[in-house]
């Protein structure tokens, strides 16, 4: 500003002219400063977006003012002069939220009043580190990124918030005063960038039974007669493998050279473990349902989250299981008890088995295929937001105590999400536990 009214006064300096010019100039001074001033204060651009562009483009979100707000405080993004430029700053401005808020909520942890607090602060912390991957990988050009890619992510991205924010009210904390600092309205970022990457349905595509998005080596694997010849690793319980641990062999997994497909053949036998897998491309493929049985117990009333019940979780993107039955012991009477959850984009089962009771399978979000498997359960048991595909599955009512079932349970927050959960060519029927008594049980 000085260097400016400097450069205006230096073309009038006072001492070169007689008293009456003097007067006129330093009178032309003033108009020349009140002009610069107005100009500053009146501008109809903000930080280089003009005000009105800025109105016209968030006015075609379903949530305006954050948009504006956000635009309007960022000097650093390019203009926007289509459609495609207003989508990338929309989802660029998202991911700035999103780290600013994993910030805040990394800060939360000293502040936590109980455990129950605690347990609610760290599945955010996890939540909004994967919405930060998804977010990534929507503006980083490195990544390949369909349209249709970035509406799964970014669908993912905002199931992960609410998954957060849910984990408080399941907990009994939905008062936490520090709650409204973790979101810093990222959830109202991602469905504006929802709304505008929103693209036309179109029916999926298949080929030999599988989605098209299903690599040819895995499709293979998938229809072979032997997938546990071409394991990299074995576990077995009575030591005939490489290891006699699930949790034995990721952590072996993780250790591999590059981030290809990775089968780990599970030999017959009841694996007592909770397992969580985070890394790409791992297949695990046992001797089939009721044979080679992963199986866990707990449950939300046994003092656990919903979402860290899961006797296997699955984040890693590309996992695929076959001839594998995942159980959660934990029963009817301790509610909510997770025997897989699943949050791998383009994972696939095939020939499995869920066991549980209320909310055995978590199709928590991104893309799935589940064929030819078996699923048991009483309440919501079928649950979650992901974009998947039921088909000829077996699935099975068990007897609740409460006299109610509900099969599924499809978690949608935003209308633009591109997800839903499809049951194709499917049967639908009692359990042996159900059957005696289907005339007093509402499913």
């Amino acid at each position: 500003m000085s260097q400016l009214l400097n450069q205006i006064y230096s073309h009038y300096p006072p001492t070169s002219l007689p008293t009456t010019k003097l007067n006129a100039n330093m009178a032309l001074r003033a108009i020349l400063v009140t002009l610069l001033f107005a100009s500053l204060f009146l501008s109809p651009t903000v930080f280089g977006y003009p005000t009105q562009d800025i109105k016209t483009w968030c006015s075609q979100t379903p949530n305006p003012r954050p948009c504006e707000h956000f635009l309007s405080q960022n000097p650093n993004h390019s203009p926007i002069n289509q459609k495609s430029d207003f989508l990338k700053i929309t989802k660029q401005l998202a991911l700035e939220r999103a780290m600013k808020a994993q910030s805040n909520i990394f800060s939360l942890g000293s502040k936590c009043r109980n455990n129950l607090e605690k347990a609610a602060w760290q599945i955010c912390l996890e939540l909004y580190e994967h919405t930060i991957l998804q977010l990534n990988k929507t503006v980083d050009p490195g990544t390949k990124c369909t349209q249709t890619d970035a509406q799964t992510w970014l669908s993912a991205a905002l199931t992960n918030l609410e998954t957060c924010r849910d984990g408080f009210i399941e907990l009994g904390v939905s008062d936490y005063d520090l709650l409204p600092l973790m979101s810093n309205n990222v959830s109202k970022l991602i469905s504006n960038a929802l709304a505008i990457n929103k693209i036309p349905y179109s029916e999926p595509s298949y080929k030999d039974g599988f989605p098209t998005w299903v690599r040819g080596g895995d499709r293979k694997l998938l229809q072979s007669s032997s997938p546990a010849s071409q394991a990299n690793i074995v576990v077995a319980k009575d030591g005939s493998g490489n290891y006699k641990t699930i949790n034995e062999a990721i952590t072996a997994a993780s250790k591999r050279s590059g981030s290809g497909r990775y089968v780990i053949y599970v030999k017959q036998g009841t694996y007592i473990e909770n397992v969580e897998i985070k890394l790409k491309n791992i297949m695990l493929v046992g001797d089939g349902i009721g044979k080679t049985i992963i199986t866990g117990s707990k449950s939300y009333g046994g003092g656990y989250p919903t979402f860290k019940t899961a006797t296997v979780a699955v984040v890693g993107d590309g996992f695929i299981a076959r001839d594998i039955t995942f159980q959660n012991t934990a029963g009817a009477a301790n509610h909510q008890a997770v025997a897989l959850r699943s949050g791998s984009d383009q994972s696939v089962f095939y020939r499995c088995g869920f066991e549980g009771y209320q909310d055995t399978l978590n199709v928590h979000c991104q893309t799935q295929f589940y064929r030819e498997c078996d699923i048991y359960g009483t309440v919501d048991f079928i649950f979650g937001n992901a974009a998947v595909v039921f088909q000829k599955c077996n699935i099975y009512a068990r007897y609740p105590p409460n006299k109610t079932n509900a099969i599924t349970a499809q978690g949608r927050t935003a209308p633009d999400q591109n997800t839903g959960i499809s049951i194709h060519d499917c049967t639908v029927t009692a359990a042996s536990d159900l059957k005696s008594s289907q005339s007093s049980v509402k499913t």
